[in-house]
């Protein structure tokens, strides 16, 4: 079934081929529950690859048949023809993975295992709560009132949640509930009537509190996008700062309404030195990078949308009332372009795109909160300037110059370089918690000090390097993830190279044919 499978794949993109065409390359991941493809064909004169025709129903194929003989979920594939109708398949476990459209090359992955650490933890506030359940219960009582008159009727919720199931609930969640969100559940189990929600809380559905335990059990921990995107990325900090953990997700996070986006409000039992526990904060598919502060309490929220109905800050549409306060920022702030003479004070990330080299850094030393600076298609030639900001994802070309500013550097946790001319990274054993090195663009005096380097879990380097490093025997032995980075790298080539990484390879799927032509 696998040849059959790729054998329709072949006459496809066979029969789909430009003129003057010399080679075809489909590669991607197939599966149950995604598809993915990308590679395309080769012509003399032609700057680019020429694309594909659609393939997802053909590679789901693929997989299926691929799934019978040996239960891969999803699989990595690369099929090649050419135009004498000779094709050659390779398939593998994920394991594997093909890094086409996302930098390029191929991704293995050592330890499955194995998570990348939080940015920061933080320290967990001290501080006392700062809901009052008494005063909750009014605010919403008021709240009620002010939407009724607005609608012309009151509005029904369904019965109160008993004291009983709260309990039960915070066995399940492992912490109690805040007691002014609490006390709202021995008022209505949430807004929903005969699964239709009021939308109460500022256009968000409160949960039942079934769902919530549900919804909480899903998002306890955060989402781990994979290698590819996981390997330097930040979490920044919620405003004001020192308020929210920097941590994609918690299990003291507890979401109680829900945008229907994917995104929730949360009340938070764990917050950062500068919060309150019982705070809200919102959380969820579009705040991996940058969980956002709210309010200090459930008290405080209802206060908020009970003002702006009282001032006629509302929209009304049918029988919905949504309050039309300013929502708290999105995300940190960021500039994208170049370094302003003037950076802001709560600057977390830069993206310096195409401007003329060297870059001056300078401008950035007043950048107390710098987490994220990443030149693109530009060069500087001093980083001097970083050394005393909390940068921890770094991606940078070097035109001279040198790592020395990076010694010691304590929150430094993902470096991607490149260079102009040799450079020395022994500065980089001194970088305690660097865990994400790409070297795939630097000229290296001595690539062995990769092993040195104390706790390196990810590493991306070029094939030619990657032969040196085999050959030293030097490969850091705490890597969970390498990637070869070569771009015009095959499925062939990535098995043989994850296996002298150790990887076990030896049930990939190989199969060849050949086309009428």
């Amino acid at each position: 079934m696998v040849e059959q499978a790729a054998r329709r794949i072949a006459e496809k993109v066979v029969t789909s081929a430009p003129a003057g065409w010399t080679r075809v390359v489909v590669a991607g991941s197939a599966g149950s529950g995604s598809t993915s493809v990308s590679g395309g064909y080769a012509v003399p004169g032609a700057t680019r690859l020429r694309s594909l025709p659609r393939l997802f129903a053909e590679l789901s194929g693929l997989a299926e048949a691929v799934r019978k003989v040996r239960d891969w979920d999803p699989t990595t594939v690369e099929i090649v023809c050419r135009p004498s109708g000779e094709y050659e398949l390779v398939a593998f476990a994920d394991g594997i993975t093909s890094l086409r459209g996302l930098g390029g090359g191929f991704q293995a992955v050592l330890d499955p295992g194995y998570r990348l650490p939080p940015s920061s933890p933080g320290q967990e506030s001290t501080a006392a709560p700062a809901g009052d359940p008494e005063l909750a219960v009014a605010r919403f009582r008021a709240y009620m009132e002010r939407r009724a008159e607005i609608l012309g009727r009151p509005e029904r919720l369904p019965p109160p949640a008993s004291a009983a199931a709260l309990d039960r609930a915070e066995r399940v969640i492992g912490r109690p509930l805040p007691a002014d969100l609490r006390a709202l559940y021995l008022i209505a189990n949430g807004d929903a009537i005969d699964h239709e929600h009021r939308y109460l809380l500022g256009g968000d559905a409160w949960l039942a509190l079934e769902d919530m335990v549900a919804v909480h059990a899903a998002l306890s921990e955060p989402v781990w996008h994979g290698w590819d995107l996981g390997w330097n990325s930040v979490v920044f900090d919620a405003d004001p700062p020192g308020t929210v953990r920097r941590v994609g997700g918690h299990p003291a996070w507890v979401p109680f309404a829900s945008g229907e986006d994917g995104n929730y409000l949360a009340v938070d039992l764990a917050p950062a030195g500068n919060g309150r526990p019982g705070q809200i904060i919102r959380m969820g598919r579009d705040y991996d990078e940058c969980p956002v502060y709210v309010a200090d309490s459930v008290t405080a929220l209802l206060g908020r949308h009970l003002e702006l109905l009282e001032q006629g800050a509302y929209e009304k549409d049918d029988d919905h009332i949504e309050p039309a306060g300013p929502e708290p920022g999105h995300g940190p702030e960021r500039i994208i372009g170049e370094i302003p003479g003037e950076v802001p004070a709560g600057l977390q990330a830069i993206h310096v795109n195409d401007v003329t080299s060297p870059v001056d850094l300078a401008p950035l030393t007043g950048a107390a909160n710098l987490r994220l600076l990443h030149l693109n298609h530009c060069a500087t030639t001093d980083l001097t300037p970083i050394r005393g900001l909390p940068v921890e994802s770094l991606r940078v070309t070097l035109d001279g110059g040198d790592l020395t500013p990076l010694e010691g550097h304590r929150h430094l946790t993902s470096l991607e370089l490149g260079t102009t001319t040799a450079i020395d990274i022994v500065p980089l054993r001194t970088v305690p918690n660097l865990r994400g090195l790409d070297l795939s663009r630097a000229v290296v005096r001595d690539l062995a000090i990769v092993a040195d380097l104390p706790d390196l879990r990810y590493l991306a380097l070029s094939a030619r390097q990657w032969t040196t490093l085999l050959d030293e025997g030097a490969v850091p032995p705490t890597l969970a993830a390498a990637r070869l980075a070569d771009d015009d790298a095959s499925l062939a080539e990535a098995l043989t190279w994850a296996a002298r990484l150790g990887l076990d390879t030896g049930d990939a799927l190989r199969t060849t044919g050949s086309l009428p032509v």
